[in-house]
């Protein structure tokens, strides 16, 4: 299994119990494969029998009887939902985790798609997570830990139905990590990125024409971007072992194996294999300490200000740099430490996403452009800003090549 070949412990998630919705089959059933490898026990939350079941008695084939089993369900129904729930917690005695895959995919113009169409999108793509909420949230509060999981789609035209539910869920996650502040329970959201699933083809294939295109040729235009079911589910399943370093935050299945130290094949991996001078390192190693000196710097500011700017400059920053601060001290130092001990060699297990960090910094630059109207204090603003995120794309220029 793929998730067995990074740095995550088998037992990662001992004891936990999941339950991952439309698990049936494609990213969802990769998800709760994964889960179980992990040490979770799974329940498969899916409105489909002729998929939920099978789905449940393969991982259990696969990995042990007891490590799943099939709950039929229709999210968008609160009756449904609550019944879920009730055999969850009959089979398990509680749930620690919820990982709202589920979703359709309706396709086509705005103005050309019934109302009904988005009733149905409305119903799975952000009803039934909220439903999920409700039912599931109070008692993980109420034992202090858990997670909660939302799933986010990058769209485009002609599929305004699905994509503004699926961004919505992403606005869900983001109030439900300040609410659950402090209480021991994470939320965040994850994109599986681009997927041949039978939900997705199915939806390309309406899609496409659209565009003028064949499914292939669709394909074909991200092809680089394509990752398998597989893949995508470890990375569901990795970001939920993970999810300290992820609250808060949108992230992609592609970002959490990275964080889990699983590679996505050779030719990904050989993209990182070139040996770096002794220049090109010591050049490297310097630019490390002045990004980290400036996390450190700015984490330090933070915490003199008040409560409510200090919660929102955090959360600002965990939103757009991609985790915490104390993650990105944490994963400079690892970056450092690899730099040092490979002499040039290949580092890309220690590379952490350093555009998400660029970024930040644009977005700071904005930020100013908008609240600054000195202009003499604002081109000083922007110059050291401009300059710190200089430093970021310098590094990533030198160690992700």
């Amino acid at each position: 299994m793929l998730i067995s070949t990074g740095r995550l412990d088998p037992g990662a998630l001992r004891d936990e119990v999941a339950v991952v919705t439309g698990a049936g089959r494609g990213i969802g059933f990769e998800a709760a494969r994964s889960l179980v490898w992990l040490g979770a026990k799974v329940v498969i939350a899916e409105l489909d029998p002729s998929t939920g079941a099978p789905a449940a008695d393969a991982i259990q084939h696969e990995l042990g009887d007891g490590t799943a089993a099939f709950i039929q369900t229709d999210i968008g129904t609160g009756e449904s939902v609550a019944g879920l729930k009730g055999k969850a917690l009959e089979l398990f005695g509680r749930v620690d985790v919820v990982l709202n895959n589920a979703t359709i995919t309706p396709m086509g113009a705005v103005k050309d798609r019934r109302i009904e169409d988005w009733d149905a999108s409305y119903s799975v793509n952000l009803r039934g997570p909220v439903l999920l909420a409700q039912a599931f949230l109070p008692e993980m509060i109420a034992r202090g830990r858990g997670v909660f999981v939302c799933v986010s789609s990058v769209g485009q035209a002609f599929m305004g139905a699905y994509e503004t539910f699926k961004a919505a869920q992403v606005h869900l996650a983001e109030t439900l990590d300040a609410e659950l502040e402090g209480t021991g329970v994470l939320a965040f959201t994850i994109g599986p990125g681009l997927v041949r699933t039978p939900g997705a083809a199915a939806g390309i294939a309406e899609l496409a024409p659209m565009y003028g295109k064949t499914v292939e040729e669709f394909y074909a235009i991200s092809k680089e971007h394509i990752i398998t079911p597989e893949e995508a589910g470890a990375g569901f399943a990795a970001s939920v072992a993970l999810a300290e370093q992820f609250r808060g935050q949108e992230i992609s299945s592609k970002q959490a194996l990275l964080a889990a130290g699983i590679s996505l094949g050779q030719a990904a991996q050989a993209a990182h294999q070139r040996k770096l001078s002794t220049g090109e390192s010591q050049r490297a190693l310097s630019l490390c300490r002045s990004v980290r000196t400036t996390l450190q710097e700015q984490a330090e500011g933070w915490a003199k200000r008040s409560l409510f700017e200090r919660q929102w400059m955090i959360r600002d920053f965990r939103k757009n740099a991609g985790m915490s601060a104390e993650h990105w001290l944490e994963a400079i130092d690892a970056l450092a430490q690899a730099l040092r001990a490979s002499d040039g060699e290949s580092h890309s297990t220690a590379l952490p996403p350093l555009e998400h960090l660029a970024g930040f910094y644009a977005h700071l630059q904005k930020l100013a452009t908008g609240y600054e109207k000195d202009p003499g204090k604002l081109e000083e603003q922007l110059k050291v800003v401009k300059s710190w995120q200089d430093d970021v794309e310098s590094l990533r220029a030198l160690v992700a090549r």
